[in-house]
Parts: structure tokens; sequence; C-alpha cells
């Protein structure tokens, strides 16, 4: 695993390991969903901010809505990249990721992520983004 950035983009560089193949031999569409929430988490650790040390401040990052376009698939031993962008729009933040298959650069996933934060089980205006993110 490897991130960097470039320019707006913050990359995750994963590996496709066997156990999230299917039968078919590609990637469970399921796993493009972990794949994703992962990045998102490193991106957030990138910024100094660990996700498990919001819970015992009762702030708590959810995914709201999610759109994916499934375009191409990866199979066993791949290597690719989450490719994230972030926004802020109202109340929440949004995630706009590509999982891209580095051999090829074939896109494989296009998705958008809205996230909202709540705070002491309360929904907030996004305030904390603002303090915490630089968005």
């Amino acid at each position: 695993m490897l991130n960097r950035v470039e320019g707006s983009v913050f990359i995750t560089t994963l590996k496709v390991r066997d156990s999230e193949c299917d039968a078919q031999g590609v990637v469970n569409n399921a796993n493009y969903l972990v794949y994703m929430e992962y990045a998102r988490h490193e991106f957030l650790e990138h910024q100094g901010v660990k996700f498990a040390d919001l819970i015992p401040q009762n702030i708590f990052l959810m995914t709201s809505h999610m759109e994916i376009a499934f375009v191409n698939s990866l199979t066993g031993g791949q290597v690719f990249e989450v490719r994230s962008t972030v926004r802020r729009e109202r109340a929440k933040i949004i995630f706009d990721q590509e999982v891209v298959r580095v051999a090829d650069q074939a896109v494989c996933i296009r998705a958008r992520v809205d996230v909202i934060c709540k705070i002491d089980g309360r929904l907030t205006r996004g305030d904390w983004f603002d303090a915490y993110m630089p968005v």
C-alpha cells in the first residue's frame, strides 16, 4: 500500500488479493466499496485525523449516499489505484473516486460518495469538515 498526492488528487495504490475475486476470477463488486472506503480513511489519516480516534469524541462520519458506475474489472494480482478528490457541498463532503488499473490506466469504477458528520448524535452543518479537512 502506498499513498501519494498529485495536485488535488489523493492516490492510494493497492493490489487485488485472490480472496477478493469471485468464481469468474474478477473482483466481486462489493470489494470495490471496501477499496474506496479504505482510501477515504487513508485520506483522513493523511490530514492528521485517525478515524478510530473520532469515536471516543462522539464524532461520526457516515456515508449518506453513493453512486457507482462499474466500467471495467480487476482480477487477482492486479495493482490498482483509488484516486480521490474531495469537495464541500453544504453540510457534507463529496468524495469523487475512481479505481484505475495501473497496467493500462483503465478506469474500473467511477463513484461519488457523500459523507455527513454527526456529533453527539446530531447531524451537523458540516463545520467539522472546515476545521479539520482542506476541502
